[in-house]
């Protein structure tokens, strides 16, 4: 509840409008330092899983479609799909190992139909955003997201050996050691502007190293036609799944899942980058950044590619240029899908050897890991949550590399289900969690509607929790205060989004939580954000005439006020201490 910090970094915000060229420069920019892992990424899985070259081609025109679709659609924002900022969408490494599952066990239109119907559980999530916030919890995503990194690995080690026949022996090792030092050296030492070009400029020096022994194919570069669509490799879908569709739909489903958490994380940070006036997390923001996510991976299962996501290097290129303007996201989708239609491009990426792309991809899954880990530690690690992530994790790579029962697993449905160590982490960790949901001390709840009799049984409600909690008397009193001048404030809202004809329900929840208690307070309004209104009473002239003195006792009674805004629920989390 501190005041609004002022980001003199940011030059251009959202709805700014910079000089036609200083869009084209940053998009053009952006646009080079994101294609490589765009291309790559797909590159990556269908070598591994031994697919035909028309299939790539095919494979990489569609995701380089797909991304500049998605992109221009995060952008500008239709109704409810898109952010309203620059968030650059591409191939998803997530799905790396998924994708090679689906494609060795039922070919491309066995990932297409999968990649379809797992694309609607995100859709279902943003829509669904605040009920699955206790299941999809920070301990479950960071672990999940290790163990993506953890699967994806071994099997892009393979991908270091991958030389033509007759190639010398350390070709692939001074190539892939070439790549790596360079990547890793820009990215230890390297300025942040040297970072952000650290693949580009560490995947030319591994070509460069592996170009004298015949790893750079450049008669496929001299081959490819400089425009077209290789329209005849597209796939279509397999309308009648077999057992493996069924055994790796939990699979896609989970993944799918997890990067949508990275996308909630990645809707929040660009919101903090792309603003001067810093402000509370808009989560309608973040529901329209899962819609637009959502509908890449649609098209791109209809399309027959890998699914996307949302870069998190968008979020590094506006802190480093501070342009936040969407012209420049509508320029980077440009780029993408205008690129796709030159196959000469493409071909100069789809030639990168095997070893060059796997060290690349090294980088990229060990940075991944550590994400996960951060993710994990900054939720706070007791000895509940570190169980939930060491035993998932474990449990996931055990099934991973066949340690735990593999005989009793088959060749069956269990084998395709437990034998990918994200899906069978990912079970472990969501049970663990509902386990500790269900066991924890019971929340207590009130339901009204939300009017001017709504006070009056709150008051009875919460004075009811204090007493057998155990609170003092003064502590009751504060406990009080903070429910009437929090419920007060949502009474305040104008509710832009929702009718005056339509009733306004409140759901107030409320247990022990360390030494107090958290209240959470549940309405279906939209006006101001509570958190903003606490921050700027700094500026009285900023707030509400009628509404300064509720904001700047609960900003006193209270420990912190947390906001979130969704489409049609806003919730307020607020802790009060017992003893102060």
């Amino acid at each position: 509840m501190a005041t609004p910090t002022v980001n003199e970094n940011v030059r251009y915000e959202p709805d700014d409008r910079p000089p036609h060229l200083v869009s084209l420069g940053a998009g053009a920019q952006a646009a080079l330092i994101t294609l490589a892992p765009i291309v790559l990424t797909v590159v990556i899985v269908v070598r591994i899983a031994e697919g035909s070259d028309s299939y790539l081609s095919w494979a990489v025109f569609a995701a380089l479609v797909v991304s500049g679709i998605t992109t221009v659609m995060q952008a500008v924002r239709v109704g409810r799909i898109g952010s309203g900022h620059i968030l650059i969408m591409g191939t998803s490494g997530a799905f790396i190992a998924v994708c090679v599952a689906a494609l060795v066990e039922g070919g491309p239109a066995t990932m297409a139909s999968l990649v379809v119907i797992s694309s609607l559980f995100q859709f279902l999530l943003a829509s669904r955003l605040s009920l699955l916030r206790r299941v999809f919890t920070p301990v479950v995503s960071g672990t999940v997201i290790m163990l993506i990194a953890a699967t994806v690995m071994p099997v892009v080690f393979d991908t270091l050996e991958q030389v033509p026949e007759g190639a010398s022996g350390a070709a692939g090792p001074l190539a892939a050691g070439a790549t790596l030092i360079v990547v890793t050296a820009l990215v230890l030492r390297g300025p942040p502007a040297w970072r952000l070009w650290s693949p580009v400029i560490g995947i030319v020096v591994g070509c460069a190293v592996g170009a004298p022994f015949g790893l750079y194919d450049i008669g496929q570069v001299l081959d490819a036609p400089w425009a077209g669509v290789p329209i005849h490799a597209w796939r279509g879908f397999d309308v009648t799944p077999g057992i493996q569709f069924w055994a790796l739909l939990p699979a896609f489903v989970v993944v799918t899942l997890v990067g949508a958490i990275e996308t909630v994380g990645d809707g929040v940070a660009i919101q903090r980058v792309s603003q001067r006036h810093q402000r509370a997390t808009d989560f309608r923001v973040v529901q329209g950044s899962l819609n637009a996510d959502g509908m890449g991976n649609l098209l791109s299962g209809i399309l027959g590619t890998l699914p996307n996501t949302t870069y998190s290097s968008s979020v590094s290129l506006a802190e480093i240029t501070g342009i936040g303007a969407r012209s420049v996201g509508v320029v980077i989708g440009v780029l993408f899908f205008v690129l796709a239609f030159f196959p000469k491009v493409t071909a100069i990426l789809i030639a990168i050897p095997g070893p060059v792309a796997g060290a690349y991809v090294t980088v990229l899954l060990g940075m991944l890991f550590v994400q996960g880990m951060k993710i994990v530690i900054q939720d706070g690690v007791d000895y509940r949550k570190a169980a939930v992530a060491g035993v998932s994790f474990w449990v996931g790579t055990g099934f991973q590399n066949q340690w735990i029962y593999p005989d009793l697993l088959g060749d069956g449905f269990l084998s395709v289900l437990l034998g990918n160590g994200m899906t069978s982490g990912a079970i472990v960790a969501i049970i663990m969690m509902l386990f500790m949901e269900v066991t924890a001390p019971r929340r207590r709840r009130l339901q009204a509607a939300l009017d001017d009799e709504t006070l009056p049984k709150l008051s009875e409600f919460l004075r009811t929790f204090a007493t057998g909690a155990g609170w003092s008397r003064p502590a009751t009193d504060r406990l009080l205060l903070v429910g009437e001048e929090t419920v007060a404030s949502l009474l305040g809202d104008d509710g832009a989004d929702v009718g005056a004809d339509v009733k306004r329900r409140l759901v107030v929840t409320a247990r022990n939580q360390g030494n107090g208690a958290e209240l959470e307070f549940m309405s279906a309004a939209e006006g101001d954000n509570l958190e903003d209104q606490l921050a700027y009473l700094a500026e009285p002239a900023d707030v509400p005439d009628g509404r300064e003195i509720s904001f700047r006792l609960l900003r006193h009674y209270a420990s912190s006020v947390r906001h979130q805004k969704y489409h049609g629920v806003d919730i307020v989390t607020v802790h009060v201490e017992s003893r102060r």
